[in-house]
């Protein structure tokens, strides 16, 4: 447990905030324009919603499981943090989410939005973006 407390620290004093374009251009730069079926703008709105494009982003939930990264990916589904079960469909740590390099979290968000349930798998997206013109979200960006 001091463990995970250590590397979640480590992980939270390390984090970035990306500015809407400059995380824009990132996605683009991993691929993210039409994964899923859905157009960058999509994605931007989705992270936005998430976790204000912060990768330190944390939120318990009422079942235990915690959402992690810029993404907010689930850790009873996605990632494993250690702390109760997990199908860790990812393949990763939970502490990997958290990082400056957001390699490991577009890796699993590619992954959750090949299940059924695809981008409605995130709240936020379903809340803030769903049917929504999301234009401004790239606007200005280059993408």
């Amino acid at each position: 447990m001091k463990c995970l407390v250590f590397m979640l620290l480590v992980a939270l004093s390390s984090a970035k905030v990306f500015e809407r374009c400059e995380w824009a251009r990132m996605m683009r730069s991993h691929g993210m324009d039409g994964v899923g079926g859905y157009n960058l703008a999509n994605w931007v709105c989705l992270t936005k919603g998430e976790s204000d494009y912060n990768t330190r982003a944390t939120n318990r939930n009422t079942d235990g499981s915690i959402d992690y990264g810029i993404f907010q990916i689930n850790s009873r589904y996605w990632c494993n943090n250690g702390q109760g079960p997990t199908s860790n469909a990812c393949g990763i740590n939970c502490s990997e989410l958290l990082k400056d390099d957001v390699t490991a979290a577009i890796r699993c968000a590619k992954r959750v939005v090949q299940d059924p349930n695809g981008i409605r798998a995130w709240v936020a997206w379903v809340r803030h973006c769903e049917g929504r013109d999301l234009s401004s979200y790239v606007r200005g960006c280059g993408v």
